[in-house]
């Protein structure tokens, strides 16, 4: 217990004087070591791609965008707009001076109207082939060729053959121990297949790190943004939320952002978990985060939706690639009394519950940005800081009694702090959840380590949520490996 108490000593750290709560902090550093993100969208198939390209940029600050390309895709074979890009970019223009009032880091407007790029402006793999570089299709080679060794990290939108442009080049015209090196760099997160690129794709590239849902929206991961779950509260994804939170009295940048007309943001899981929250780890699909969880294996037929869309044929997937898994959660109920929070009744398993459990988390997330777009640093909310009070990575044996604690998390508007922490049980392999031995809403708990015949990992989550309007979370996670 001596650990325990000195851990709750801490918790002076977490009160914020009147003078600090009155003063105004300077605008948040950007992280470092930014994700490089290219975007391939078919922006006007659906206005769902406005929709994710506002909200994209409202996080530019937390990101590298080397490149905007318009594409085709099923829904939209003989056109592409990038006009409709740059007609968003004009509406950043006017609120990133307001931006970096709160966070540093954000682009200039000039620097991504630079950005913008045509890909095939025809449909699949009949756009694809010796001739056919597209000014799209050359910048995602050139982004390879630079010498930066992060990753590049494809998030498409629509149709893939852009992208299965870029790649049949390299393979044609460099040699294969470069190819090899090239395509070792990317990362691939598609939105379903929108054309018949993505499945040439995994079975031209096997080594290929793509995440996809294959077949049908049906069979999306990503549609846990928008879809409506019975016996959790769908409000945050409601018209009226969208209308008070980001669409009116928000600025021309909220003002820009459409009605919902098929489904909301289906395109922003594809960069979801890529915002530092703390929560997700984009090179660990299998950890989870806002942009869902994903395994490594090869999906059957059976997972796929058998109704794809009118031709993109549904084949047989060749090799393991990162698809859907499948969380338990059960949403949380705010109590008036007692306790502030418990578990509901109903606990629910799904393969989009990996995004949709964290959806009001990232809905208010989105609402606190837009109304930095015209308010100032003092007017509106920022994210907690996470700090654990121990690292990130402990070794506990069988049986064994550990503490885990996130005392000294602060906020920088001065706001009060609730806390959530949970055994993420679909991760490591220890599928029997592992209860803490005290009330879990609390900065520091303990858990007991199971009995155990080989090593093994658990993952614990803890969720760091301020009191302001609206309240915004951030993580920490906890790998505990557990030996006999």
């Amino acid at each position: 217990m001596r650990k325990l108490s000195m851990v709750l000593g801490c918790t002076a750290l977490l009160v914020a004087s009147p003078a600090m709560a009155a003063a105004t902090p300077p605008p948040l550093a950007a992280p470092t070591a930014k994700p490089r993100v290219i975007v391939l969208s078919d922006i006007e198939a659906d206005p769902d791609d406005t929709q994710s390209f506002i909200r994209l940029l409202l996080y530019s600050s937390e990101l590298d965008l080397e490149g905007l390309v318009a594409t085709t895709s099923v829904h939209m074979k003989t056109a592409i707009h990038p006009d409709s890009i740059r007609r968003i970019l004009q509406a950043y223009a006017l609120v990133q001076p307001n931006l970096l009032r709160h966070e540093a880091g954000f682009p200039t407007p000039d620097r991504l109207r630079a950005l913008v790029r045509e890909g095939q402006p025809g449909y699949g793999m009949a756009m694809v082939g010796a001739g056919k570089d597209t000014p799209g299709s050359r910048l995602i080679v050139e982004a390879l060729e630079r010498p930066d060794p992060r990753p590049l990290r494809i998030s498409v939108w629509g149709g893939a053959n852009t992208l299965a442009q870029a790649l049949y080049t390299i393979r044609e015209t460099r040699p294969p121990e470069t190819a090899k090196r090239l395509i070792a760099k990317l990362r691939v997160y598609t939105i379903s297949d929108q054309d018949d690129g993505g499945a040439w794709l995994r079975r031209s590239f096997p080594d290929l790190f793509y995440i996809v849902s294959p077949g049908g929206y049906g069979a999306g991961t990503w549609t846990g943004i928008h879809t409506l779950i019975d016996g959790a509260d769908n409000t945050t994804i409601s018209n009226a939320w969208l209308r008070d939170n980001i669409q009116q009295g928000h600025g021309p940048l909220g003002a820009l952002y459409p009605d919902v007309a098929y489904g909301m943001e289906g395109d922003t899981p594809a960069y979801l978990s890529l915002i530092p929250t703390g929560l997700s780890d984009p090179e660990h699909p299998d950890w989870g985060g806002w942009g869902g969880r994903y395994e490594l294996y090869t999906p059957p037929l059976a997972t796929t939706d058998p109704s794809g869309f009118s031709g993109v044929p549904i084949v047989p997937e060749t090799r393991p690639t990162w698809s859907n898994a499948i969380d338990s959660y059960t949403p949380l109920l705010a109590r008036p009394y007692g306790r502030a929070a418990t578990p509901g009744e109903r606990q629910i398993k799904d393969f989009r519950a990996g995004i949709w459990r964290w959806r009001d988390e990232f809905q208010n997330d989105f609402a606190a940005r837009m109304a930095w777009t015209t308010l100032p640093f003092a007017q509106t909310n920022h994210a907690p800081v996470v700090k654990l009070a121990h690292p990130d990575h402990l070794t506990v044996k069988s049986g064994a009694r550990f503490v885990l604690s996130a005392a000294d998390s602060s906020d920088p508007d001065g706001d009060s702090l609730s806390f959530q922490w949970f055994h993420y049980q679909e991760i490591g392999h220890w599928q029997t959840p592992i209860a803490s031995g005290i009330s879990a809403n609390i900065h520091t708990v303990d858990f007991t380590a199971p009995t155990v015949t080989e090593p093994r990992e658990a993952h614990f989550i803890v969720r760091v949520t301020d009191k302001g309007t609206p309240p915004l979370t951030r993580y920490a996670r906890v790998i505990v490996t557990i030996t006999p």
